[in-house]
């Protein structure tokens, strides 16, 4: 049982939020925002936050005793049998706008908060509030996400070691897995994925019963999970002599890729710095080849914003932690994608992952 005690300037950081959202008190039920918010690693819990100093942990009788340890001394706690029904008795009297993230709260789930809380509580949709908090990384978390990454290097290193060329996808990706839980880490951060030759042109490929041939190209994408922290980090491998076109393509992702890194910085937005590395990839006629974002956010969960492709409006700021990943992918032929994990600094990026980019060949 992992417990992570958190700053009561969290509450007080939403509390601030709370007035320009048009609530008076929000009701936090997603796990991942109840944890950043309250240090509770359960999976039953939800928080009241109000503006006017209301802090209230529910759970129930699991966690009785998980709770008491790990729980801020700011949060009052309560042991309910059902959390819901324990929402309105915390409420201010008179009537209160009841902020709740609508992104996450099944309609079900909203029916029944509306029923339990009646006329006098107005309903007020607030998703996305914590979620923006949570994208600036305090210290504490980047030191949380860089060790998981450390860890998650050293699992492949040592996987590498026992070499490529004929295993098997799934039993590398197997072989990862065990590695970086053996190494510490709480759980993967994804399935790993292993894909080798045509299969790479899968972005999302998942590994298969098919053993990895000599002289080809394999996309190795994967993270730990350590102290509620991801990583997420990809690299692609060479088994030996390549066809000169698939050499080609990796050296177009690597330029792209160093590019983009060289772009992020407070300042620009994530369409900004997808350009950069989407100008280069097209430039080299693969312009259909590359049709996910250049990258996302990091942290608790391993997509989270801010959001780096076309459709990323959000400028960078100190303490975004984000992945620069451009990739080519040609049906039926080859797949290379590069990634690093970085945080966003004052002046530019730090880089997290350590593992070299220069094409590698692991037999």
């Amino acid at each position: 049982m992992s417990s992570t005690k958190t700053d009561m300037s969290r509450a007080q950081r939403v509390a601030d939020l709370l007035d320009g959202a048009g609530a008076d008190v929000l009701l936090v039920t997603s796990e991942h925002n109840v944890r950043w918010l309250t240090g509770f690693t359960g999976s039953s819990g939800i928080a009241l936050v109000g503006a006017d100093g209301l802090r209230e942990f529910v759970t129930d009788f699991r966690y009785l005793s998980q709770s008491a340890e790990q729980l801020d001394a700011g949060w009052e706690r309560r042991i309910v049998p059902d959390l819901p029904a324990a929402v309105p008795e915390l409420l201010p009297a008179g009537g209160a706008r009841l902020g709740f993230d609508d992104a996450q709260v099944t309609v079900k789930a909203h029916a029944r908060l509306v029923e339990l809380l009646g006329e006098d509580v107005t309903l007020v949709p607030a998703a996305g509030l914590i979620e923006g908090l949570r994208a600036i990384k305090d210290a504490a978390e980047r030191e949380r996400i860089q060790a998981a990454a450390t860890l998650a290097d050293a699992a492949l290193t040592e996987v590498l070691g026992r070499g490529l060329v004929g295993r098997t996808e799934r039993e590398v990706g197997l072989d990862l897995e065990f590695t970086m839980r053996k190494m510490g880490a709480e759980a993967v951060s994804f399935s790993p994925i292993i894909a080798a030759g045509a299969h790479g042109a899968l972005p999302h490929a998942e590994p298969r019963d098919v053993a990895i041939l000599a002289n080809t190209l394999v996309v190795i994408d994967w993270g730990a999970q350590l102290d509620g922290y991801a990583s997420d980090c990809t690299r692609t491998f060479a088994t030996g002599e390549l066809d000169p076109r698939d050499e080609e393509v990796y050296n177009v992702v690597l330029e792209a890729q160093l590019a983009a890194l060289d772009a992020v910085r407070p300042g620009p937005t994530g369409k900004d710095v997808d350009a950069v590395a989407r100008a280069i990839i097209d430039g080299a006629g693969h312009a259909e080849h590359f049709g996910h974002g250049l990258g996302h956010g990091v942290g608790m969960e391993v997509h989270e914003g801010p959001r780096l492709s076309k459709l990323g409006t959000v400028a960078l700021v100190p303490g975004h932690v984000v992945t620069v990943e451009p990739g080519i992918y040609v049906p039926g032929a080859v797949g290379v994608r590069i990634e690093d994990l970085v945080i966003v600094t004052e002046d530019g990026h730090d880089v997290l992952n350590g593992l070299s980019k220069e094409l590698t060949v692991v037999d």
